[in-house]
């Protein structure tokens, strides 16, 4: 199992949570601040099978949309997990 930690823009954050959880992709938002000026920004937990990451990611680019040369929209970290459970 692997964890993705996607950290979008706020106005972002709507869109790309709808689509994830379209394609069956289970997200947790936390409200956060960061980068230049402290700007609003999101970070999404998305927690997926091994073989499900590509898939995933695929969803999040897709839901993006296109974006101006040389900007980002998004930065992700995906990382192993080695329990996951719920109580």
């Amino acid at each position: 199992m692997k964890m993705i930690i996607a950290i979008v823009k706020d106005h972002d954050a709507d869109p790309v949570t709808q689509a994830l959880t379209n394609e069956n992709f289970r997200v947790t938002r936390i409200a956060s601040t960061g980068g230049f000026l402290r700007a609003g920004v999101a970070t999404l937990l998305i927690g997926v099978d091994d073989t499900d990451v590509d898939a995933a990611i695929r969803v999040l680019r897709e839901s993006l949309g296109e974006s101006k040369p040389g900007e980002k929209r998004a930065t992700l970290f995906v990382v192993p997990v080695e329990r996951y459970e719920q109580v």
